[in-house]
């Protein structure tokens, strides 16, 4: 096993370009390489066992080598692995479509397929912008421009990252991208107010905005809750109600991209079912299909659905589509994971572990290295003291834990916590007292 797990290391140094990851520093490494899951924990090809703190991505729902999902899997094996959904449509992908819409807000009705969020996301851009052009009222035509907010990150591809705000990833590709109306999202800790203080600067320029150019907006796109990649950035159930009613006052789609909050992140199945509104489009990912494939959904209101209906002269069809739309084995493990989430009560056996944390992230707070913690049910930012940035302290954090038999991952500064909600409480013990102690000694105190 030694000389194979040398192999491994060496063949990836020689192959292998990783996402998010400066290579110059990765090829100096002796690189984790995972052979296993089982239940919340990762074992690597030497068999150390690792918490996985961070739902390998935001993925992992119910635990890895979830036997459900496993037998839904095989299952589907043994009728087909994939059929194109162009021309065609597959069983278990309307199974999974019909019984996806119990769990969202009752004002959806249809469901388009594809397989990562930054898809979902572009996906209901375009249907968005094209629902406008395809109204009998030639001057709602005029509405082709999106409101996205600072610090958004809503994936990698081309439109996605038009809509993202974050400098760092994507001002280099600033040449090839559209232009969104960017407004701020509230950063209390940022800019030193309160949270209502934040919220309520926001929403001001907000409606200042669509006052002005609400007849030439097309869509106001949003992370519910939470901004993920900015750092777990928290606002509040209040603020994403107005959001909505504002979207609604002045006609402009709502556009919720729940790619990571979504699937009972939040402590609800959806943060806009949690914060109480009903988006005009839901954009949906990770969490999907357990965590095991690739697979999202984009999913809009019937009045959205029938702009796009017409005879083949009138060019109505929405022109999008990917090679593994509708995967059956994905939509497969997609049906399983809202059986799981029935069967065994996810949700509802989720709220004490969410008191749980709350209450452990109490003491975390209080350490002279943290400057804040932001937590919405299972999805926890913790934003260390400044200094000086060379000195990378959430990776140094995060690099001591890992040590300690924890995986975690940080987004700069800030510490993320985002387990399975499969994680039992004394696996959760273990991950808050494992953060604090690698805070405390990373500080020096």
């Amino acid at each position: 096993m030694v000389y194979l797990a040398l192999m491994w290391s060496t063949r990836d140094r020689q192959h292998i370009w990783h996402p998010f990851t400066q290579m110059k520093e990765w090829l100096k490494t002796d690189p984790i390489i995972i052979q296993k899951g089982r239940g919340n924990w990762l074992i690597d090809v030497n068999g150390k066992r690792y918490l996985d703190g961070v739902s390998s991505l935001w993925t992992n729902v119910h635990g890895h080598h979830h036997p459900k999902l496993n037998k839904a899997i095989r299952k589907q094996l043994h009728n087909i692995a994939h059929s194109t959904f162009l021309g065609l449509s597959n069983t278990i992908a309307i199974e999974f479509a019909h019984e996806l819409m119990k769990w969202v807000p009752q004002k959806l009705s249809r469901l388009f397929y594809s397989d990562n969020g930054s898809t979902a996301v572009e996906i209901g851009t375009k249907i968005a912008f094209q629902y406008w052009q395809q109204q009998g009222n030639p001057t709602l035509r005029s509405k082709t421009k999106f409101i996205a907010f600072s610090n958004a990150y809503h994936g990698d591809t081309l439109g996605s990252v038009s809509l993202g705000g974050m400098d760092l990833f994507h001002r280099i590709y600033d040449p090839l991208l559209f232009k969104p109306i960017r407004l701020p999202f509230p950063y209390p800790l940022q800019e030193k107010r309160s949270i209502e203080e934040s919220e309520l600067a926001a929403l001001s320029q907000l409606e200042t905005t669509l006052k002005l150019q609400g007849h030439e907006i097309a869509g106001l796109v949003i992370e519910p809750l939470m901004q993920g990649a900015a750092g777990m950035v928290h606002s509040s159930h209040s603020f994403l109600q107005q959001v909505r009613t504002l979207a609604h006052q002045y006609n402009v789609l709502l556009i919720v991209d729940e790619v990571a909050t979504g699937f009972g992140r939040t402590g609800a199945m959806f943060a806009c079912q949690k914060a109480g509104i009903e988006p005009d489009i839901l954009c949906l990912a990770k969490g999907i299909s357990g965590g095991y494939l690739p697979l999202a959904a984009t999913l809009t209101t019937e009045t959205i659905f029938e702009a796009f209906l017409g005879e083949h002269s009138d060019d109505k069809t929405f022109f999008h589509g990917h090679t593994y739309t509708a995967n059956p084995l994905a939509c497969a493990a997609g049906l399983a994971s809202l059986q799981i989430f029935k069967q065994e009560q996810t949700l509802d056996k989720l709220q004490p572990k969410i008191k749980q944390l709350q209450a452990g992230l109490i003491a975390i707070a209080q350490l002279k290295g943290v400057a804040e913690v932001r937590q919405e049910g299972f999805m926890v930012g913790i934003e260390l003291r400044g200094g000086d940035p060379a000195l990378r302290m959430g990776a140094r954090v995060c690099e001591a834990a890992i040590a300690k038999g924890v995986f975690l991952r940080p987004l700069g500064d800030v510490i993320v916590l985002m387990p399975p909600l499969s994680l039992s409480k004394k696996e959760l013990e273990l991950l808050l007292e494992t953060t604090k102690a690698c805070i405390i000694s990373s500080y020096g105190h």
